[in-house]
C-alpha cells in the first residue's frame, strides 16, 4: 500500500486545525511544542505552560532567543501581547481547577477507553518523567495524545489494555498520530482521518483492533 507518513510539523499543524477560537491549551514536552509554531495567527488561543506562562507565543526566530523565557521543556519560547507569567504554583492550580480547554500530551500507549500511559515504561533502569502528567491528564476539559502510531518496533500504541503504568483512566478523547486520527469512545476507537492512500482495514491491521469510521 503507497501512503506517507505525516511528519511532524504536519502532525502538529493538524493538531492546531482542531483547537477552537478562545481555547486555553497546554501543549506537553516532545513533540506537543511543536502546535504552538501551527496555530493561525487569525485565532485567538491562550497556550499555557505549567512553569508559569499563559499567552505563550511560537518559538523565536534564530538569534531572538531569550532563555528566560522558556516552556515546560526548557525551550525558548515568545510571549504574546497580554501574555503573564505567574509561580509555578498558580499554573498547576489552573491545571488542578479545571480552567485548561485541552492538554496535548505524548503518550507511550493509549488503549480503547482512552486510558493514558506517558511517563513510565515500568522497564528497569528506566527514568520516570511525571512532570505534570496526571494533573493535566485529569484536569483539562479534554485530553489529546499527539504521537507516532507504532514504535520503533512496528508495535501499535494504540492497545486494547495498556501495560505500562497508567498515567489516568480514561481520559483521552482524541489521538493525533502520524498516520490517522482516532476518537477513543464508549463504543471503540472510531477513525476521524487517515493519510491519504492508507485503508480501513490496512490501518486496523496496523493497530491490532476493530476500527470504524466516525
Amino acid at each position: 500500500m503507497n501512503y506517507t507518513r505525516r511528519t511532524k510539523n504536519e502532525l502538529a499543524a493538524r493538531v492546531a486545525q482542531d483547537i477552537p477560537e478562545g481555547a486555553t491549551v497546554n501543549l506537553g514536552i516532545g513533540q506537543p511544542t511543536l502546535v504552538a509554531n501551527h496555530i493561525p495567527s487569525s485565532r485567538e488561543i491562550l497556550l499555557h505552560s505549567e512553569n508559569g506562562i499563559l499567552g505563550m507565543g511560537p518559538a523565536p526566530a534564530d538569534g531572538q532567543e531569550d532563555y528566560d523565557l522558556i516552556n515546560a521543556g526548557k525551550q525558548p519560547v515568545t510571549l504574546l501581547p497580554g501574555g503573564a507569567f505567574f509561580h509555578h504554583a498558580d499554573s498547576f492550580a489552573m491545571m488542578r481547577g479545571g480552567h485548561l480547554d485541552i492538554c496535548v500530551l505524548g503518550a507511550f500507549q493509549v488503549s480503547v477507553h482512552g486510558d493514558l500511559a506517558n511517563w513510565h515504561t515500568g522497564e528497569a533502569g528506566a527514568i520516570p518523567a511525571v512532570g505534570g502528567a496526571m494533573d493535566l491528564a485529569i484536569g483539562a476539559k479534554q485530553t489529546w495524545v499527539m504521537m507516532d502510531l507504532l514504535t520503533k518496533q512496528g508495535q501499535s500504541k494504540l492497545v486494547a489494555q495498556c501495560t505500562y503504568p497508567l498515567t489516568g483512566i480514561a481520559c483521552v478523547k482524541r489521538v493525533y498520530t502520524d498516520l490517522a486520527t482516532l476518537a477513543c469512545t464508549p463504543s471503540g476507537l472510531q477513525v476521524l482521518d487517515m493519510v491519504p492512500g492508507l485503508s480501513l482495514q490496512a490501518l486496523s491491521e496496523l493497530i491490532g483492533l476493530p476500527l470504524t469510521l466516525a
